[in-house]
Parts: C-alpha cells; structure tokens; sequence
C-alpha cells in the first residue's frame, strides 16, 4: 500500500513506540527511532531501521525537547513526524514546527490543537470515546470506560452501547483530522480532547480490526486520503491493559525474562523491553501493553487474565496482580470495586 510516505520519524519510546515502528515497517515505510543518551540500546531503537540520538537522559532534554526533535527530524532524512504519547501529539508548537521545516505533521494542525488539545493531557475520565476523524466525519467510533481507582488508566474497555454527547460530531467541523481520544464529563460533556497513541487506542484497533497507525499516517497524506478507506471487520468488544513497574519512582531496574509479545489477531501484545533490557528510572515504568476482542467484554478480559497470569518472573515488580484484580470484575460484570 503505497501512503505517499517513505520514512517516519516515530517521537516517543516504550511500548507504543515499538508498536508505531512495527506498524511502520508492516506498511513499507522507513521508521526512525529518537532515544536519549540513556537509551541507545532501547527495544525501540533495535526494531527501527534508523535512529537519531536527542540529548542528556531528563525527558525534557530529549524525547520532549520540540527543537531537538524537529532537528532529529532534518538531520535523519524523515519525510515526516509521527508523535506518539499525547504529551508530543497534542503539542501544538511542535505540529507548527515540524510543518514550518516542510516536513509532514501526523496528526491534527497546530491551531485546531491551540484550540481543542495543545497541552498533551491524556484523557482521565472514566468514560469517552475514540475515533478516526476524517473528511466525511467520524469512523470507527468507540466508546470507552476507563478504570480510575488507582488513578492511573491501567484498563480500558468497551462499555455497553451509550448515547454520546452532541459535541463528539462537532469535531471535524472544527478542523480535527485523525486519531483522537475523547474523555466525558460526569455532567456529559467533551472533558479532554486527545491525539496520539494512548491506552485506549488498542481498543479501538481491537473492536474494528484496524491498524491505527495506518489510520494516522492516512491522515498525514494527501494522496493516502484519495485512496479506499480500510473496511472494518464486525465490530467486537474489546479491552487493553498496561502493565507496569512498581519500582519506586528514579530507581532503575533490569529486565530478566520474558513480557508477553505478539500473540494473535485477537489478543495483541507488544512490548517495550526484552530480556537483559534496563529500565532507567529516569522515565515512566510503562512494561507491556496487551488488547484482545472477543463477542463480549467479559471473554475479552479472560483472555488478557490468563496472559498476565502465566507471565514468569520478568526480574521487576509490577502491578499485575492489580490489573487481574480489575479483568476479574470484568469477567464478572462488575467494572468497579462493589458494582
């Protein structure tokens, strides 16, 4: 499939990264990975075909430095930017800067983020949406609920069929193109607006049966957006949860077994270490992330249980056990704690 883009600079690290590079690959297109001076030997950076060092190991000399990434951008050929933690995709000074260079933004213009997004905040309700937000309107519309009680989104899932707010379809008259993650208000109305590859971005891959990485890079191409849509296969239910390290917050650890990778169609899991990887405690412990879809929720959260169940010791703590805790009450129909 040709999207009109033959190399992509993928800004951002961990799981979803590795994630966004395999796509890339899938699809033909150049991934170029970015890494700081901690991370040269990151998962990431093996499985793409080039990679540009940004700076010193703090965050906000490297992976979120616009002007380093940008320049990365140049330096590395890319013919475009895809940005991946909402923290870069609803970056509005990057969107402009990387447009202003002549290279291709994958992702919504600056002023529609200036305007709906700009400050990069995962959505935290516990109810929204996804969708691809195109030129005709919203596809591959799915709601989400979200689990809250550690106060970190570690799942998401696919609720009962819900009426949404009339704003949802005001988006693409304001200028939103691509992917976007929507949080509601208790009162129910639109509380974050979102870009990039969050969490909740495996669900709706797993309830459409598509690749969401090829849905933004779409986005991003003027001539891959003449080109057929993707056809989705029979919406499922579907959930994703990430597990992480429980490692106190600065303190560095060593990966020593296996996480769950790459198992099927229906029950993905991608990773962002591999045996003998260092988890550095300058960044987010995120270790793996895993989405299955089945006819319903339940079935859907079995499925991931008996993965993170069988997971062998990985050489680091993690919250496992918690996460079970939540696709048990979802196997039982109860979300929440007592419902």
């Amino acid at each position: 499939m040709d999207l009109g883009i033959e190399s992509v600079l993928v800004a951002g690290r961990g799981p979803a990264a590795c994630r966004v590079i395999a796509a890339c690959s899938g699809l033909g297109i150049k991934a170029i990975a970015v890494h700081s001076a901690a991370e040269r030997q990151a998962r990431h950076v093996r499985l793409a075909d080039d990679a540009v060092e940004l700076g010193p190991a703090p965050a906000a000399e490297s992976y979120l430095a616009v002007d380093r990434i940008v320049e990365a951008a140049r330096r590395s050929g890319a013919s475009a930017v895809l940005p991946v933690p909402p923290a870069l995709a609803g970056n509005a000074r990057l969107a402009a800067a990387v447009t202003t260079v002549g290279l291709t933004w994958v992702g919504p213009d600056a002023e529609v983020l200036e305007r709906l997004g700009g400050d990069g905040v995962e959505p935290a309700s516990e109810h929204g949406f996804l969708a691809w937000v195109t030129d005709d309107g919203l596809r591959f519309l799915t709601p989400v609920s979200r689990d809250r009680a550690a106060g970190i989104a570690r799942v998401s899932w696919t609720p009962e069929p819900e009426e949404l707010p009339a704003a949802v379809h005001r988006l693409k008259d304001v200028g939103w193109r691509g992917l976007v993650t929507v949080g509601i208000s208790s009162g129910g109305e639109l509380a974050e607006v979102a870009a990039g590859f969050s969490l909740d971005m495996a669900v709706l891959e797993r309830a459409h049966g598509v690749d969401a990485v090829e849905l933004a890079l779409r986005s991003g191409s003027p001539r891959a957006a003449r080109a057929a849509e993707p056809e989705p296969a029979a919406q499922s239910a579907a959930v994703a949860v990430q597990l992480r390290s429980t490692l106190p917050p600065g303190t560095a650890g060593r990966v020593s077994g296996r996480l769950p990778d790459s198992l099927s169609d229906d029950l993905v899991a991608v990773s962002g270490y591999g045996p003998g990887d260092r988890l550095d405690g300058w960044y987010d412990a995120l270790l793996s992330t895993v989405s299955a879809r089945a006819e319903d929720t339940a079935t859907a959260a079995r499925a991931i249980g008996r993965v993170l169940a069988d997971l062998p010791d990985v050489g680091v703590p993690h919250d496992g056990a918690e996460i079970c805790a939540v696709l048990d009450r979802l196997a039982d129909g109860s979300p929440t704690p007592g419902g």
